[in-house]
């Protein structure tokens, strides 16, 4: 479908489900799309960090916005991640991911070489004159190391160089700046990746949410979503409290035998599995799976939630 300008609403970025041997699960991947549409959200975001989408292989990610584009049927606008190192690199994916049908390209900035400010500038300037469909910019200095300043991005988007910014650096203040500077530039959509600060980048004006917890519960931050709109913060907080109470559950995992990724996406994972929304709750290799122990606390954090 054409891409709302701005983008507006409760975003998840989709889990990619996989079967015991790793590869994607389709049929698990289309019950959880069914899942989301149902929970209210406004949009779906193919092949980001909690897509694994640094784990799967091209075909394997082609094989996901297939899936998920031929699903939806056009009820909902699809964004698919281009992640890659290099800007030919991520053209290849964008070209891949408008063949299957997304609507728009989420790019982080280069990665791997270090790169200069300037560079980044002609990597999405590159990008948006060669993709065919919208580029979202890709904040996430934890994985890329580099920051996107609020200044970069404000100019890329006075230009028509980006659709908007999806926003996983943790830096509040800087998202502000972007969320201020952007009330001149119309049609230019905000979005915040937090779980736990949603309702305060929404209350600062972000046209919207892309939480890997909305997997889990999309109920819960579509209700967000709408009370901040609505002007009711004391429901909000107290909604955005019970989601914090509920992203808990990303520390399952020992931290002595496995990574953060390992434990958070192990975590949604092994959530949906409970729910019966997928069938098998491994991850891509080479990540740990959680032990039964730490599925069992996952369980826990589902109970007192009211979502098991």
């Amino acid at each position: 479908m054409p891409l709302p300008a701005p983008l507006t609403g409760v975003v998840p970025p989709v889990c990619t489900p996989l079967t015991p041997d790793r590869e994607v699960d389709v049929r698990s991947l289309r019950r959880l799309v069914d899942h989301l549409v149902a929970g209210g959200v406004h949009g779906l975001f193919v092949l980001g960090s909690t897509s694994e989408a640094a784990y799967l292989t091209d075909a394997q990610r082609r094989l996901v916005i297939e899936t998920v584009v031929a699903h939806i049927g056009g009820s909902l606008p699809v964004l698919a991640g281009a992640i890659d190192m290099t800007t030919p690199r991520v053209l290849d994916h964008i070209a891949a991911a408008t063949a299957a049908g997304a609507d728009a390209a989420v790019v982080t900035a280069p990665f791997y070489t270090r790169t200069h400010p300037a560079e980044i500038d002609r990597h999405y300037r590159l990008l948006a004159e060669r993709a065919g469909i919208p580029v979202f910019a890709y904040d996430i200095p934890l994985s890329v190391r580099s920051k996107l300043s609020p200044a970069l991005v404000l100019d890329l988007a006075a230009d028509g160089v980006l659709a908007g910014l999806k926003d996983s650096s943790g830096d509040l203040g800087g998202f502000r700046e972007v969320v201020l500077g952007a009330r001149a530039l119309p049609g230019f959509s905000v979005l915040t990746g937090s779980e736990v600060v949603a309702d305060a980048a929404l209350a600062l004006g972000a046209d919207g949410a892309v939480p890997g917890l909305a997997n889990v519960d999309p109920h819960g931050y579509v209700r967000l979503y709408r009370q901040v709109r609505a002007g009711d913060l004391d429901r909000a907080r107290a909604e955005q409290e019970r989601l914090c109470a509920l992203f808990a559950m990303t520390g399952a995992g020992d931290p002595a035998r496995m990574g953060g990724s390992s434990s958070a996406l192990g975590a949604f994972k092994a959530a949906l599995h409970l729910r019966g929304i997928i069938d098998c709750p491994a991850t891509a290799d080479p990540q740990i799976p959680l032990s039964p122990d730490e599925t069992q606390r996952v369980g826990k954090h589902l109970a007192a939630a009211g979502l098991l």
